[in-house]
């Protein structure tokens, strides 16, 4: 099986547990955009045992506490793309912690919405 996260590099790995792992995206939307993915290959969140989903949540708090100590962001948008239609590019569940901060844009209402363009054009 040829999976962008199954054979990820060990040395990206910044946050790790027994079922899932946090690494910094390769293509950021924003300045500390990190992905935590289970370990066990599979698509979507709803897929997802509540042990894993348990683990995922466990690290998400972690790489908060990471990210607010290395680079102080204003806020954070969360989110998870489920299918191709949603935005899925790999098709191996991640979830995206998304640092915000001040002034990123213009107006922020609308979370990630008003992101993807004017920050970083996506390159997937």
């Amino acid at each position: 099986m040829k999976c962008t996260f199954c054979n990820l590099e060990k040395d990206r790995i910044i946050l790790e547990n027994e079922l899932a792992f946090g690494v910094m995206d390769k293509y950021p939307i924003n300045e500390g955009h990190m992905l935590f993915i289970p370990k066990r290959h599979f698509k979507i969140f709803f897929d997802a045992t509540e042990e894993e989903v348990t683990a995922l949540y466990q690290l998400l708090h972690e790489g908060k506490k990471y990210l607010d100590k290395k680079f102080h962001p204003d806020g954070y948008n969360l989110g998870v793309n489920i299918g191709e239609d949603a935005g899925q590019s790999i098709m191996h569940l991640h979830v995206h912690l998304i640092p915000r901060y001040k002034g990123d844009v213009e107006d922020p209402t609308g979370g990630v919405r008003c992101l993807k363009g004017e920050l970083a054009p996506y390159k997937g």
